[in-house]
């Protein structure tokens, strides 16, 4: 089997020396400021479907991006080749849109006393050496598992094995420069279950930077064929109201919502439905959302953020009362305030639970809801109105029930918030939020 050349990404030093000689260049070219960033990652990819091996991918990203600042206009390019050359041209060009573009009062770089100085040893990577033909057996073993988990699994959309590590490097003219490796591993699969006529799909998967930490391929491919066997013989339900429970994966997505919404670019383009919410009670009493940028191995760390701007525990929601809003430097100047350190996002967003398990929330919910999957895109973030396609298992007494399919669930996201009554411990940590299980007193479910 034929593999690439080279087997290693460039290194941090490699990748410093470039980022440093593009800020010299942007400098000579007349920059008043300038910010480059580069990145290499070295990724392995295969894929079984039914006994045979359906794909495998290699990949090999390069990516140079650099904005440049005369005065207050502002010019961006970026290209994948990272040759001396192809650089020296991206930066040409950043400078000749800079010349195009209007100004702007909150146009350059973050406060340079803001940037990062004290960097914590994050464990962002851990490699998997594994090789294309053991890739393709773990993928064919985590389909097997899954094929074979009942007789009534009958097809496969496939299981996968992804792998990826490299290297990425800031720097700007503050004198800011640093590097940093990650990794990312995962396992997923794929399967239909079928039973007097009527099929269903489900999926699971693990991912982690640490590969020692993933779910075994045995354990994915079975979860997998657990949930497709649970949804056979799905039932409409008649149009209600009564409590949804979100499983920990769908909780993420309903909290990240707000998220959403009390973003600087949201609240500055007026286009939130949580517009000057700070210092508002958005959620009950018992409702936290901290920001722990620094947790080991976690998917959603990072001691700095795309500005080199150092991050920082916070609480982003205290008792319910949302503290503050999530900024970059630009949209904390639209906004006369400071940046929070959210150049690109949050840092692992954590909901504390104030339940221990999914099973104790379905006893305070007795009758309900529990939803698996959501279908579709129903979430206005100016007006908060959210209805979303459900899939899951109708509860009854604490236990479930029965699947049930076709409905859909809707409310406004400011009456839901308040609704929360319970978050489970059964965090998902797959992802930059962490919540567990989130039980919602009441919601409008359209059914038959």
């Amino acid at each position: 089997m034929t593999v690439p050349a080279r087997q290693e990404p460039l290194n941090n030093i490699e990748l410093e020396r470039l980022v440093a000689t593009a800020l010299d260049d942007a400098r000579a070219k007349g920059a008043d400021q300038a910010e480059v960033g580069i990145s290499h990652y070295l990724g392995l990819s295969a894929t079984a479907r039914l006994g045979d091996v359906e794909s495998l991918e290699y990949t090999n990203d390069r990516s140079l991006g650099i904005t440049v600042y005369f005065g207050q206009r502002k010019g961006n390019a970026s290209t994948s080749d990272l040759s001396a050359a192809a650089i020296k041209e991206t930066i040409a060009k950043a400078c000749t849109f800079a010349e195009h573009t209007a100004a702007d009062k909150c146009a350059g770089l973050a406060d340079a006393d803001l940037m990062a100085t004290n960097i914590p040893e994050l464990e962002l990577c851990h490699r998997w050496p594994i090789s294309a033909d053991e890739a393709i057996r773990v993928a064919l073993e985590t389909e097997s598992a899954a094929l074979g988990f009942d007789k009534r699994i009958t097809n496969s959309e496939g299981a996968t094995v992804s792998t990826s590590h490299g290297v990425r490097a800031y720097g700007n003219s503050h004198g800011f420069v640093h590097s940093y490796s990650k990794s990312s591993h995962s396992v997923s699969c794929s399967v239909l279950s079928k039973q007097d006529g009527e099929m269903q799909r489900d999926y699971w998967y693990s991912v982690s930077r640490d590969p020692a930490t993933l779910d075994s391929p045995q354990s994915v491919g079975a979860k997998a064929g657990e949930r497709a066997v649970s949804r056979l013989g799905a039932r409409k339900i008649k149009t209600t109201k009564a409590p949804v429970l979100y499983v920990p994966e769908l909780a993420r997505g309903f909290v990240g919502h707000a998220l959403g919404a009390i973003s600087g670019g949201a609240q500055y383009r007026k286009s939130s439905f949580l517009l000057g919410a700070a210092g508002q009670k958005i959620f009950p009493e018992f409702f936290q959302i901290q920001e722990r940028p620094h947790i080991p191995r976690a998917m959603g760390s990072s001691a700095y953020d795309n500005e080199g701007v150092a991050t920082t525990d916070r609480d982003i929601v205290i008792d319910g009362e949302l503290q503050g809003y999530v900024l970059s430097s630009y949209s904390a100047c639209r906004l006369g305030l400071k940046t929070t350190g959210n150049a690109g996002g949050v840092h692992n967003a954590v909901v504390p639970g104030n339940a221990d398990s999914q099973q104790e929330l379905l006893s305070v919910m007795g009758t309900g809801l529990l939803v698996c999957e959501l279908i579709g895109q129903g979430v206005n973030g100016v007006t908060g109105d959210y209805s979303r396609g459900a899939v899951g298992f109708w509860v009854e007494n604490g236990e479930i029930a029965y699947p049930v399919h076709e409905v859909t669930i809707a409310g406004n996201l400011r009456n839901l918030y308040q609704r929360i009554v319970g978050v489970g411990k059964d965090q998902d940590t797959r992802g930059s939020i962490r919540c567990g299980s989130l039980l919602v007193e009441s919601m409008t479910i359209a059914g038959a």
